[in-house]
């Protein structure tokens, strides 16, 4: 394995115990700061923010800078906006932390996704990126669990510290292993957004954010869905999460191995058909144990198996703005994220059962998959290569 794309995958590591983290440590935090659980919540939006804003704004203003340098300078916002929200002496600035947290996420993926692309080797490409994403797996499988327990045995200032120096660490290895690339060619402002006029990455970006806001739909109240429809006991909850997160490392994995075989359209469309028939098989059986786990490992794998060969996707139909096109999955995924956490706790909200977040889910990953199977039958792969 090329130690670039090690080094990429600790910067990801980094991103995802930054991003996923909160969703553990909310309680710890609402009594930290003086407000409210619900109110603590905005800080998970406040960084889908930063990442929105994030991703344009800073392909803009590096985008003639080479690659590493990017990279580096990404980095360095992520521990410097995490060592600031452990000292954040107040809800507010927290809440500004957390944004700048969010803005180097959808920047780092588009120019570690060019530098993976570029490092691969031949007919490896999805591979490739596909390493790169499994640090955000790993921070699901270990690094949200670790945070979590040391937000209650310690505080949850510790936490963010803890990200930081792992940032710290990404920075060494970025500096170290990732070799200099040269500067993307510069297309100007408005060559930046240039591939947009085309109909394709449209498709992606909006099959990016319907496929998996579909399954945030769900996977936003997998807790009470499990303690409340399935019944398992809160103190289960954890080793439940690790299995969640196993399922996301899994598929990442089997997402880059498929993808470099059987092309990555395909992949994407296989895997949201069975995204949107887990969902379903959720909605009627999560009150049986063994089957609402089987399937909520179904659905976590399915989440991150269309994450690399998406980003590849992009790239190829954003030749000459590929940092913005790779910037802009990120955007996509998390406006799925936002939407799918509204729209699935619509039906919660109206005294219906948890397992009823799967039906909204299932239609968003629904139309996800048509968006997919649209992109194949107008731009087959000959068109992209």
């Amino acid at each position: 394995m090329k130690k670039s794309l090690i080094a990429l995958a600790f910067g990801t590591l980094a991103l995802g115990m930054s991003e996923f983290v909160m969703m553990g440590i909310l309680p710890d935090i609402a009594r930290g700061v003086g407000v409210s659980i619900p109110e603590a919540g905005h800080l998970i939006s406040a960084y889908a923010l930063g990442v929105c804003a994030g991703a344009p704004l800073m392909v803009l203003v590096a985008r003639r800078r080479p690659l590493k340098h990017i990279l580096l300078a990404l980095v360095c916002i992520i521990i410097a906006g995490n060592l600031c929200a452990a000292a954040s002496p107040n809800y507010w600035t927290l809440m500004a932390m957390r944004f700048v947290s969010g803005l180097p996420h959808g920047a780092f993926f588009g120019a570690g996704s060019i530098v993976a692309e570029r490092v691969a080797d031949e007919g490896r490409r999805t591979e490739a990126v596909s390493i790169m994403i499994v640090g955000m797996t790993v921070a699901n499988l270990f690094g949200v669990p670790l945070g979590t327990y040391i937000a209650s045995a310690l505080t949850w200032r510790v936490t963010f510290c803890i990200v930081a120096v792992w940032g710290a660490v990404a920075l060494l290895l970025v500096r170290l292993w990732v070799p200099r690339l040269d500067p993307l060619p510069d297309t100007g402002l408005k060559g930046q957004f240039r591939f947009l006029r085309r109909t394709a990455p449209w498709l992606i970006l909006l099959s990016v954010m319907c496929g998996n806001g579909g399954i945030f739909c769900w996977y936003s109240y997998v807790s009470p869905l499990m303690v409340r429809t399935s019944g398992f006991a809160p103190d289960r909850l954890t080793l439940i999460v690790m299995l969640a997160g196993f399922g996301m490392f899994l598929g990442n994995i089997l997402g880059g191995h498929l993808s470099d075989r059987f092309t990555p359209e395909r992949v994407v469309r296989f895997t949201l058909a069975a995204a949107c028939a887990g969902l379903v098989g959720i909605f009627f059986f999560a009150q049986i144990r063994c089957v609402s786990l089987a399937l909520m490992t179904i659905c976590t794998a399915a989440l991150f198996c269309v994450s690399s060969p998406q980003q590849l996707l992009i790239l190829e139909n954003s030749r000459g703005s590929e940092l913005m096109g790779g910037a802009l999955v990120q955007v996509a995924f998390n406006l799925g994220n936002a939407l799918g956490a509204y729209f699935g706790g619509l039906p919660i909200d109206r005294g219906l059962g948890y397992e009823y977040s799967a039906l909204p889910g299932a239609g968003f990953t629904f139309v996800g998959f048509l968006l997919v199977a649209l992109y194949i039958r107008r731009f087959p792969r000959r068109a992209v290569q």
